[in-house]
């Protein structure tokens, strides 16, 4: 625990008593939590301050990812707290009036939830579970035509298996060839329907985010390009990905709601959503209520990466939850080609919990995989980073659009937290500061030659997308901004990009999706909330030929040892049958 030690801090809630104020004090609970608690609890004239510190536990954990939070288990965990007797508080619980009509909380043997995560849930689960396999189907004779006979036979076996259930989930780590063998499924897919004298197979492509939506699409079109077969190329011509809020339809007067619904489902027959790890339960909920009941869904992502940031680990649970049934099997694809064995290694043993192993990896002196020990990394990023400014400059100045996205491409400074120390605009800060004290001239502007930048919004008239990057260079005297968009680099007045942020660094949430040649991953101290094993496997795994890890021993075994507890009853419904 953290004390909060300044009365006048914004995390103090001003008025707070007894066990509320003291868990305020020691920065178990946010002011937030406990104002919430306290007009709900008003409203529902209920004075219990059981009952209102049950609110506000239920409001952190919302916050902090978890669709519920598991009272035995809070109680369990952090013995440091004083808190109330688990018995003694679900009867406070169950015989407060916001668990009756309109509901707020819901209580289900030890989990509590806010009322509306419960539904979802619920919900998920039951959509899910209706999708199950009715049976399985006979291998098609099209698989072989579609993947050759040699190196694609996990792929092969992920599409066989994804032929014979509605709802299919396909995980693998980074370069195991998922698009590969959604492609393939596509190929065969769109076949049978031929066959059958079915018009044109309805397709989907989707994913959480805008970036994530125009890699996807990218990728997507090189594999289908791929395929030897001319009609199974034809057949797949011209498919187009968008974010899962498009697909689903926005409306102006909710963002909670979308205009496909139960009673207006997507017209689609198949439904791909790739990165499924970033969708939240409330996602996925919309999602599946979406889907026509004889519609295909195909979710494809790793679920070892960073959840999504809302709450729900939606994608975990199904892999656990769906692993241990029969009537649903879930397709996974184990070998990487996107890097080298030491750095494969290394990913596995960070997501296996393998600390010591982790340790030994990352000391062993291999080319690909630097350990920078360090509790000052000032001097160690400097070296790193200082030259690459230079030589992005360089190609500002000159006009090398090209030159300058490939520098980016090369690599890519990963942080944990936007601020502070160890954060994206301390860091993006100091490179610029650095590079300025080698100019005459200064950097006098948010926008200078080379500056490397990183799209933080969706421009769909521009067509670019948040997460694209870029680099400002000058050309004819007058300086653009190039934008590293799907379809090519993209040649732009600075002044039409607006929401764009300095990249020297990035954060590792926004790294998900992309790769670089060489990343170097900066850990935060030990203390950080934010360092975990999610956090680091997917920071090394962005990397293609070369890691480098700046820190401590301790933050690494501490990542390792610190797996996201995202509390959720998903995974022991789908196991139960709901």
């Amino acid at each position: 625990m953290s004390v909060v030690e300044d009365p006048h801090d914004v995390r103090i809630a001003v008025g707070a008593t007894g066990l509320l104020r003291d868990l305020n004090r020691a920065g178990v609970l946010d002011a937030v939590d406990l104002h919430v608690a306290a007009r709900v609890t008003t409203l529902a004239h209920d004075e219990d301050p059981l009952v209102a510190l049950a609110v506000a536990v239920a409001v952190r954990a919302v916050r902090g990812g978890s669709v519920c939070v598991r009272l035995d288990g809070l109680v369990a965990e952090d013995d440091e707290v004083a808190w109330p007797d688990p018995a003694t508080w679900r009867a406070a619980i169950a015989a407060s009036p916001l668990t009756r009509d309109p509901e707020v909380l819901h209580l289900e043997d030890d989990r509590l939830y806010l009322d509306r995560y419960w539904r979802e849930e619920v919900q998920v689960c039951t959509d899910v579970l209706a999708r199950a396999s009715t049976g399985r189907v006979e291998r098609p004779e099209g698989l072989d035509r579609v993947f050759p006979l040699t190196g694609y036979d996990e792929q092969r076996d992920a599409a066989a298996l994804a032929l014979a259930q509605p709802t299919t989930v396909l995980t693998g780590g980074p370069g195991t060839g998922k698009t590969t063998a959604v492609a393939g499924l596509l190929a065969l897919l769109a076949e049978q329907a031929e066959q059958q004298g079915a018009p044109r197979l309805r397709i989907a492509l989707a994913a959480p985010t805008g970036k994530a939506a125009a890699r996807l699409q990218q990728a997507v079109e090189k594999e289908v390009g791929n395929l030897r077969d001319e009609a199974d190329r034809g057949r797949l011509a011209g498919l187009r990905a968008m974010t899962l809020h498009r697909l689903l339809g926005t409306r102006p007067d909710t963002s909670a709601r979308f205009r496909h619904h139960r009673d207006n489902r997507l017209p689609h027959d198949v439904v791909v959503v790739d990165e499924a790890s970033m969708v939240s339960l409330t996602m996925m909920a919309r999602l599946l209520e979406a889907l026509r009941p004889d519609a295909r869904l195909v979710l494809v992502g790793d679920p070892d990466q960073l959840a999504s940031v809302e709450a729900g680990a939606v994608l975990a649970d199904l892999v656990d939850g769906l692993g241990a049934r029969r009537d649903v099997e879930v397709a996974a694809l184990a070998t990487s080609h996107r890097f080298g064995e030491a750095i494969g290694a290394l990913a596995a043993a960070v997501r296996d919990g393998r600390a010591d192993d982790a340790v030994a990896l990352l000391r062993q002196g291999d080319p690909h995989v630097v350990f920078e020990e360090t509790e000052d990394p000032g001097p160690v990023l400097r070296d790193v980073l200082l030259p690459r400014a230079r030589q992005l400059r360089l190609a500002g100045l000159d006009g090398a659009a090209d030159e300058a996205l490939a520098l980016l491409d090369g690599h890519r400074l990963l942080c944990a937290h936007r601020d502070g120390p160890h954060g994206v605009h301390h860091w993006n800060h100091q490179v610029e500061r650095w590079l300025s004290e080698e100019l005459t001239e200064g950097l006098w502007s948010a926008w200078y030659p080379g500056r490397p930048f990183l799209v933080t919004a969706n421009d769909y008239g521009l067509g670019i997308y948040n997460g694209d990057t870029g680099a400002a260079v000058l050309r004819r005297g007058v300086l653009r901004a190039v934008v590293a968009g799907v379809t090519g680099p993209l040649d732009l007045a600075t002044s039409r990009v607006s929401d764009v942020e300095t990249m020297h660094a990035m954060t590792i949430h926004k790294s998900q999706g992309s790769q670089a040649g060489e990343v170097t991953v900066l850990l935060p101290d030990v203390e950080s909330r934010l360092l975990t094993r999610e956090l680091l496997y997917t920071a090394i795994t962005r990397a293609q030929d070369r890691v480098r890890v700046v820190g401590s021993e301790a933050s690494v075994r501490a990542a390792v040892d610190r797996p996201v507890g995202r509390a959720s009853g998903l995974r022991e419904r789908l196991r139960e049958g709901g």
